[in-house]
């Protein structure tokens, strides 16, 4: 076998993409919305977004019994066009923004874990874009 299936998930973002951008990528706000439900949070994370750099998230439920950290290196970094990143477990990911100054479309493409069920990892990744759309307009600069 060993083809794994690409999941997508996307948002659309009333914002302009220089604050997109900046929610994306810098650790402070990734702090803020990285979680797909209310009882996860990400106490930290560390960004070095360029070719070569590296990334990584804490993220663990709020009561503390369970946590991992997510990571990766950034294979590409196009300012306010495209990221793509490996993950540690060799799958890649990557994400598009296209837009204007008032509305940007966040488009994320990644393999699939082959162990869990792609529509959970859909939701999962959904609920956290979803989260950063939230954020994102909810916020100022």
């Amino acid at each position: 076998m060993g083809t794994s299936k690409e999941i997508r998930v996307e948002a659309t973002v009333q914002a302009p993409i220089d604050k997109v951008w900046k929610y994306w990528t810098e650790p402070d706000h990734i702090k803020q919305w990285n979680n797909a439900s209310d009882d996860w949070h990400t106490p930290f994370a560390e960004n070095d977004l360029r070719v070569g750099g590296t990334f990584v998230s804490k993220m663990e439920a709020k009561d503390g019994s369970t946590g991992f950290d997510f990571g990766g290196i950034y294979d590409e970094v196009i300012l306010h066009e495209v990221i793509t990143y490996t993950m540690a477990d060799g799958r890649k990911v990557n994400i598009t923004f296209k837009g204007d100054d008032k509305e940007n479309e966040v488009v994320e493409t990644f393999d699939a874990d082959a162990s869990h069920p792609a529509e959970f990892q859909q939701q999962g990744w959904q609920a956290i874009l979803s989260n950063f759309k939230s954020y994102v307009e909810q916020n100022e600069h």
